[in-house]
């Protein structure tokens, strides 16, 4: 039965093989942004919230490699950090309204990001009870 649950290797692979493009390829753009700040000699704060991003992602892809899953919550977090540096950007040209919206859309994916780590908490506090419980009735 566990044979049907388990992904083909072709599946398995490319999966790794592509993550691995995208670190690859995000560590290049970051290089090349640190390389244009040298040269500008000028770093603004949405330069930095270029590079968090490009850290998320290579945490994510690391995430993804030691436990073969990506959490929910890192996505939505690099969507926040994406949406601060939109702010940052345009906040000068845009209207108050654009404003406002994108700073909704950051506490909407906030209130997410905690709703989906409480329900990761709670499914691993039901997963080591369940474990616990499975543990006696071997013994």
């Amino acid at each position: 039965m566990q044979e049907k649950n388990r992904l083909h290797w072709t599946t398995v692979m490319t999966e790794k093989g592509m993550l691995a493009v995208i670190g690859i390829l995000t560590l290049v753009a970051a290089g090349l942004d640190v390389y244009s700040m040298i040269l500008n000699l000028k770093i603004e704060l949405a330069d930095l919230f270029l590079l968090f991003i490009y850290t998320e992602i290579i945490g994510m892809v690391g995430a993804y490699f030691i436990s073969n899953r990506i959490p929910v919550t890192l996505p939505i977090i690099i969507a926040m950090t994406a949406l601060c540096r939109l702010i940052v950007l345009h906040s000068k040209d845009a209207n108050p309204w654009v404003l406002v919206a994108e700073a909704g859309a950051i506490l909407i994916l906030a209130g997410a990001a905690y709703v989906m780590s409480q329900k990761d908490k709670l499914s691993l506090e039901k997963r080591a009870i369940r474990e616990k419980g499975f543990n006696t009735n071997t013994e």
